[in-house]
């Protein structure tokens, strides 16, 4: 028997069970059956609660996209240029903790040959770009650097290299420093 629960504490509940599922299975993969029965309530309710299976993903996906952007803007607050990507940084080492939500935006950007969900995550990777380059002003090819080192922690994370003793995975892991993205300016660039 389902525990009586409030809507909005439901409706967390729901999608905490369902970051799980969509992170691990991804959109097709992922059963809303199976996370009606962990929630303890029907798959009715969940559909009632979100409308579709492909509109659930897409709160979850947006939502792990969001958390990223937030807390990188959070983090550069109160510094510009490479000061601010170097604060971006340390914070996104912070964020792989949750690998769920790293694996949810992989699960996105694999889910992108679906238009809709290609719309959602080019406008929540657009967010993501926009949030690193308005704040620290710098240029294209850093900011592109900065988002690609990014997007290979998310696979270590995916991958979880920390549980490997290989060169490779180590490689993988190696924090962003100061002084990282030195080398990259607009006239090396060109």
């Amino acid at each position: 028997m389902a525990q009586r629960m409030s809507g909005a504490d439901r409706r967390r509940q729901v999608l905490g069970i369902a970051a799980k599922e969509f992170a691990e299975h991804g959109l097709h993969g992922a059963s809303t059956e199976a996370v009606a029965r962990e929630a303890g309530i029907t798959q009715a309710y969940v559909f009632r609660m979100f409308g579709t299976k492909k509109a659930l993903f897409l709160e979850l996906v947006t939502s792990a996209f969001d958390r990223v952007s937030d807390g990188m803007l959070s983090a550069g607050e109160g510094s510009t240029g490479r000061d601010s990507l170097e604060h971006m940084g340390a914070q996104y080492y912070d964020l792989l903790a949750d690998r769920h939500s790293l694996l949810l935006q992989l699960q996105g950007l694999a889910a992108c040959g679906d238009a809709e969900v290609k719309a959602v995550v080019r406008e929540r990777f657009a967010k993501m770009w926009h949030t690193v380059a308005d704040t620290t002003d710098l240029d294209p090819v850093t900011v592109k650097t900065f988002l690609a080192f990014g997007m290979l922690l998310n696979v270590g994370a995916a991958l979880n290299v920390d549980d490997l003793d290989e060169s490779w995975a180590e490689g993988i892991r190696t924090r962003i420093k100061p002084g990282l993205f030195d080398h990259i300016d607009d006239d090396t660039n060109r």
